[in-house]
C-alpha cells in the first residue's frame, strides 16, 4: 500500500514535465510554420514582381508625375533595394529626394541628397542636387503662417535659412553655368535680406534690454556679413545708439557719418527718433 501511494504521488510531477515538453514542442513547430509561410510569401511576391529596373522606374515616375508622393517614395525605395546600381537607381535618388520634398519630409530629402552627392560627385545632374538641397532648406524656413505674413519670417530660427544660403552659394561656386543659378541667386537675395533683418531685430532687442555691447556686436555682424541690404541703415542706427550709450563718441560719430553719407533721407538722419509706422509706410503722402 505504501509503494502504491508513493507511485501515485509522483504522477502529477511527471505529467507536468511531460506537458511542458509538449507545449515547447508545439510552440517550436508553430514558429517554424510561421517562418516557412513568411519565407514562402516573400518568395512568391518576389517571383510575381519580376519588373526590371526600367519598369520600376517608369512606374515610380508615373506616381511622381501624378503627385502620388507616398506611392512614388515607396516605389523608388523598392527600386533601389532591388537594383542598388545602375543609371535608373542614380536618377531615382534625385526623384526620391524631390518626392520627399513635396511630401514635406525634409529630413528624408536632405539625407538622400547628401548620399547622392557623396556617391556621385561627378554626376551630370549633381548641380540639381545642390539646388534641391537649397530649396528644401529654403522652404523649411517658410511655414504656412509665414506665407500669409512674410514679415514674420525673420522672427523664427534662421538655421535653415543659413543652410539654404550656403547650399545656393555652393551651387553658384561649383556650377556657375547651371540653369538653376538664376533662381538660386534670386532666393539668396531674399535670404540675405531676411538674415540681416533677423540680426537687426536681435540687436534692437538687446538695446531694449540695455545690453549695449551685445547690440553693437549684432549690428556690426549684420553690416559685415550682409552688406547693402534694406536693413543696413537700421544697423547703423543701432550702432550709433549703442556706442553713444557706451560713451564711445568717436565710434558713434563714425557710424553716424556713414549713415548720413549713404542714407541721407533716413528717419534718424532727419531728426526723427523712430521709423515710420506700417500705416505711414503704406501711405506715401505727407
Amino acid at each position: 500500500m505504501a509503494l502504491r501511494s508513493s507511485t501515485h504521488a509522483m504522477q502529477p510531477e511527471f505529467l507536468n514535465h511531460r506537458s511542458a515538453r509538449v507545449i515547447r514542442l508545439l510552440a517550436f513547430t508553430l514558429l517554424a510554420l510561421m517562418l516557412a509561410m513568411a519565407t514562402g510569401c516573400r518568395k512568391d511576391r518576389d517571383r510575381m514582381d519580376d519588373r526590371g529596373a526600367s519598369e520600376l522606374y517608369a512606374d515610380a515616375k508615373q506616381y511622381l508625375d501624378n503627385k502620388s508622393w507616398d506611392r512614388a517614395i515607396q516605389t523608388y525605395k523598392y527600386l533601389q533595394t532591388r537594383y542598388p546600381f545602375g543609371r535608373y537607381t542614380e536618377q531615382s535618388m534625385l526623384d526620391l529626394s524631390y518626392a520627399y520634398f513635396k511630401a514635406r519630409e525634409p529630413q528624408g530629402a536632405l539625407s538622400t541628397l547628401n548620399r547622392f552627392i557623396r556617391t556621385y560627385p561627378t554626376h551630370p545632374n549633381v548641380d540639381y542636387a545642390y539646388y534641391l538641397k537649397g530649396l528644401v532648406n529654403y522652404e523649411e524656413n517658410l511655414g504656412f503662417l509665414e506665407r500669409l505674413m512674410p514679415e514674420r519670417v525673420r522672427d523664427r530660427d534662421q538655421s535653415a535659412a543659413r543652410d539654404a544660403f550656403m547650399d545656393f552659394n555652393e551651387l553658384l561656386r561649383r556650377f556657375p553655368d547651371s540653369r538653376y543659378v538664376a533662381d538660386a541667386r534670386q532666393r539668396m537675395v531674399y535670404l540675405r535680406n531676411n538674415l540681416a533683418a533677423y540680426e537687426v531685430d536681435v540687436a534692437d532687442y538687446y538695446m531694449r534690454r540695455q545690453a549695449y555691447v551685445a547690440a553693437a556686436n549684432r549690428a556690426r555682424y549684420a553690416l559685415e556679413n550682409y552688406p547693402n541690404t534694406p536693413e543696413s541703415a537700421e544697423a547703423l542706427v543701432v550702432l550709433h545708439q549703442a556706442y553713444t550709450e557706451l560713451d564711445l563718441p568717436e565710434l558713434a560719430a563714425g557710424a553716424m557719418s556713414v549713415l548720413e553719407l549713404n542714407y541721407p533721407d533716413n528717419y534718424y538722419v532727419q531728426g526723427r527718433k523712430k521709423k515710420k509706422s506700417w500705416a505711414e509706410r503704406l501711405w506715401p503722402f505727407d
